[in-house]
């Protein structure tokens, strides 16, 4: 017996209610991007480069204190964040002149400021500048390309309707996800790339899902309003996507609150993506699609007769 969270005659108005999702999704777009262009992305050691260490402090780290501390060092810009328990922190340093030597230097200089304040050096890393942005490419390539991909993937699969439709939902998804980093600061590495990347994979496999729904009634009902039609294949797909939406975030919530500080930014990436990856499914992609009308004749398959398909419309 299959478990239906959702009854099978659920009718939600996804379609009749388009106009306040997307009106809804365009604010959001506006926000995230005014966000990313005022605020800016809190760019980690991957893309700017420069010395990270994460240590543990012996009791509550003092952050004015070790501000202080470190200030007089004429290394450049430090940069001090608490996170996680109240005794860890993220110690930023630019870049400084000169060779490993002059890093090293650098670092030793802080171990030595800092004193018996640190119990504990977690990590130490070190990324030159050239390095930070050839990441910076890498990342901007790996994200274009995937949504290349996936748009080249549903032309094949559909029509150019439904690749177009799928890819500005797609965009949608991701220049959220960036909104919320830039709204927190947090900090945005590889992984959250890495993170970018599975959001765009996971709100994309929830927007095939209704998509392929919506191209198998298309086949079946020739003359059966296509607002009433793409409305009925939401709902026909609301079971499977919450089931699968609500399974993936216990685990994430397992995750954040077990997994610690270290993979903290990574985990609210993939929730956040998930649940706005879940919404643009089934009230953006859907929505963009019925405003490029694909063409019935394109699907083939045989159509029902007018009877059947005003049954349909009425149920």
């Amino acid at each position: 017996m299959l478990l239906r969270v959702i009854p099978d005659n659920t009718r939600i108005p996804f379609i009749q209610q388009r106009r306040w999702f997307l009106a809804i999704s365009a604010i959001l777009m506006v926000a995230s991007i005014a966000l990313v262009l005022g605020r800016g992305l809190n760019l980690g050691i991957d893309f700017l480069g420069g010395t990270l260490l994460e240590v543990r402090t012996s009791a509550p780290a003092d952050i004015d204190r070790m501000r202080t501390d470190l200030g007089g060092l004429g290394l450049g810009e430090v940069a001090l964040q608490q996170f996680g328990a109240d005794n860890d922190v993220l110690i930023r340093v630019q870049r400084q002149d000169g060779d490993e030597a002059a890093q090293k230097a650098a670092v030793e200089a802080i171990q030595a400021a800092l004193g018996d304040q640190v119990a504990e050096y977690r990590r130490i890393e070190f990324v030159g500048p050239t390095v930070g942005e050839e990441l910076q490419m890498s990342a901007l390539w790996a994200v274009l390309a995937s949504v290349a991909v996936i748009a080249f993937y549903i032309w094949l699969r559909f029509e150019w309707q439904f690749g177009v439709s799928s890819v500005v939902s797609l965009l949608h998804d991701v220049i959220a996800v960036l909104g919320l980093f830039a709204l927190f600061q947090l900090e945005f590495n590889l992984a959250t790339v890495a993170a970018v990347l599975m959001v765009a994979g996971y709100s994309i496999n929830d927007t095939v899902v209704v998509f392929d729904r919506i191209r198998e009634m298309m086949r079946k009902y020739k003359s059966m309003p296509y607002e009433d039609m793409f409305n009925i294949a939401i709902n026909s797909t609301l079971s499977r996507t919450f089931l699968t939406s609500f399974t993936t975030l216990l685990a994430l919530l397992a995750l954040l609150v077990f997994g610690g500080p270290v993979i903290r930014d990574f985990v609210l990436a993939l929730i956040w993506g998930i649940l706005i990856g879940t919404y643009s499914s089934v009230a953006v992609a859907a929505a963009l699609l019925l405003y490029m009308r694909p063409g019935r004749d394109d699907m083939a398959g045989s159509a029902e007769d007018e009877d059947g398909a005003e049954a349909g419309a009425a149920s």
